[in-house]
């Protein structure tokens, strides 16, 4: 406990583009070996190599573990993902065909989109398989996926646009305005994503530089007003997924 205190104290520095590890003075050993560099690679050679749907959501869901929280380490390991090319690994694994691994995926890349360098390439190379895991659309054969799923994505979509202009474009541009609306109107959805995808909309909303664009193409403010008076108004910074897998 004494040890995992003084690793939290470190300020985190969200906008480095690199971080590096604690120098050590003695070998890792016990659980310190379980976020270690060298542990990075073995998990981005797991996602990349295996084929074995258990084995690539253990993979995902160790990576989101490891990086929830403020704690040096997972500060680390966000910006190691990304030095070792991790992250468009566990972005792919957004069309896998298990959506156990869809969701471990969604978990990993809201945690890593903590940090502000990954919140940009995630914007940019994710989101448009995240709004494919959405309901609705034209999109054939249809995805039905859980709820939890369905959730994760909305949070994760999230975590990336909040203070991230040219992602929340991104979203505009791949559909993904169709899509939440729908969620929050069809009638058929659970309060929890309608939760969730009111929080997305309200985020996209909040950039002026949208609200024309979004105009032009015939939506109205009310689309994006939804009733949130009992939801969690979690916005973005380090809002990440602490939940273990």
């Amino acid at each position: 406990d004494e040890w995992f205190s003084r690793g939290k104290k470190l300020p985190e520095d969200l906008g480095a583009d690199t971080v590096d590890f604690p120098k050590r003075t003695t070998p890792a050993k016990g659980y310190e070996l379980l976020f270690q560099p060298e542990v990075v690679r073995i998990y981005i050679s797991l996602l990349k190599e295996s084929k074995t749907p258990a084995i690539l959501e253990a993979s995902a869901g160790a990576i989101q573990n490891l990086c929830a929280g403020s704690w040096t380490y997972g500060r680390c390991i966000r910006s190691a993902l990304r030095q070792e090319k991790g992250l468009s690994a566990i972005a792919d694994l957004l069309t896998h065909d298990s959506e156990r691994v869809v969701k471990a995926a969604s978990g990993a890349l809201r945690n890593l989109a903590v940090d502000l360098r990954n919140k940009e390439l995630i914007g940019k190379h994710a989101i448009p398989n995240l709004v494919k895991n959405l309901p609705g659309g034209q999109q054939t054969p249809a995805k039905n996926l859980s709820e939890d799923t369905v959730v994760s994505i909305l949070n994760t979509i999230n975590e990336v646009i909040v203070d991230n202009l040219e992602a929340a474009k991104k979203l505009r541009e791949t559909q993904g305005i169709e899509k939440l609306v729908l969620i929050n109107k069809s009638g058929n959805r659970s309060e929890r994503e309608v939760r969730a995808a009111a929080l997305v909309l309200q985020t996209v909303w909040g950039y002026k530089e949208l609200r024309k664009p979004l105009e032009k193409e015939g939506w109205k403010k009310s689309d994006f007003q939804v009733n949130l008076s009992n939801a969690s108004r979690t916005q973005g910074g380090n809002s990440f997924d602490d939940s273990t897998l």
